[in-house]
């Protein structure tokens, strides 16, 4: 599909004029989305437009460019990555901006575009340029970062608090979802940040002058954005070495009582074993009162190393004297 949105030389704005239409005289700027095209369309880039063989290749490859910005006779290619806000992955759209015209060219619908559509349906004037305009679309599209990213402060602040109890290993796996949600977010906002520093560095974009600040003020936004996703992980990472210090404090502490029962039943399977020989030459099978002697004695000794691994804290770690 195909739109077109023209401003004429009065401010008035015009929508879905034909393509041969823009040409006009009395148009003093114009915006043509191609939003999923079909093959005929696409050949409108060559054909009509005229850009350059290997940015219209950009354009079709199946596979997302890194974000950047090339510099053609008259105008500008730019890629930009906008966010897929359930998956976490990148949505290629590439921009053609020229002095007194704007192409741009996604192959996925791009809620982003679609709001700044329905401003200027709403406000049916626009006086700025095609480069003002260039800064809305990726201002709207920087700022549809931040929704995610607080939400995975939120979700951090849970996993710490665990005030639903949950489980280590439960706790965990949303831990690492979580990161791993956080390296997708980095794959996409980190190239955007590059992208505009070197927007906002180069002399070469004289237009930037008058909207510097502008510009500016969206790679504030990137560069807060990597600081926060940065200091998520960092603090994740927190999360996870504390929670796999508890996991392996229990672990030790079940190892230690599992080693405590077998040391104490180790000594009383001893005495068993050697009365279990069946020997005739043993002079404590004929006692009397010997089966109750060996039980009595078994269980003294039981009752000693349980005793004595209690004094030494080990059937409870935690109250365990700073002497020992």
């Amino acid at each position: 599909m195909i739109r077109t949105c023209a401003i004429t030389s009065n401010h008035e704005v015009n929508f879905n004029l034909k393509l041969t239409e823009l040409n006009d005289s009395d148009i003093q700027w114009y915006w043509v989305d191609f939003s999923n095209p079909t093959n005929k369309e696409i050949e409108l880039l060559s054909n009509h437009f005229h850009f350059h063989p290997l940015a219209i290749e950009d354009c079709l490859d199946d596979f997302n460019q890194r974000p950047k910005m090339d510099f053609y006779e008259n105008y500008q290619f730019l890629v930009i990555h906008a966010l897929k806000q359930k998956i976490f992955s990148a949505v290629e759209l590439d921009m053609f901006v020229g002095e007194k015209w704007i192409v741009t060219f996604h192959k996925e619908d791009m809620p982003e575009l679609e709001k700044i559509w329905e401003e200027i349906l709403a406000n049916k004037m626009l006086k700025q340029g095609p480069f003002f305009l260039m800064h809305r679309i990726i201002d709207r599209i920087v700022d549809e970062f931040f929704p995610p990213v607080y939400k995975m402060e939120s979700d951090l602040g849970v996993i710490e608090d665990n005030t639903d109890n949950e489980t280590i290993n439960d706790l965990m796996d949303q831990l690492f979802d979580l990161r791993t949600d956080m390296s997708r977010l980095r794959r996409t906002i980190l190239p955007m940040r590059d992208l505009l520093y070197r927007m906002i560095s180069s002399e070469r974009l004289k237009y930037l002058k008058d909207q510097h600040l502008y510009f500016n003020d969206v790679y504030d936004h990137l560069l807060k954005l990597t600081e926060m996703l940065e200091s998520y992980r960092d603090f994740s990472s927190d999360i996870r070495d504390s929670y796999l210090s508890v996991n392996s404090n229990n672990m030790n502490s079940t190892m230690m009582t599992l080693t405590v029962i077998t040391t104490i039943f180790m000594p009383l399977t001893f005495i068993v074993g050697v009365y279990g020989m069946n020997f005739e030459n043993m002079p404590e099978l004929t006692w009397h009162y010997g089966y109750f002697l060996i039980l009595g004695l078994m269980g003294g000794i039981a009752l000693m190393m349980f005793l004595y691994f209690v004094k030494k804290g080990w059937l409870n770690p935690r109250k365990k004297s700073r002497k020992n």
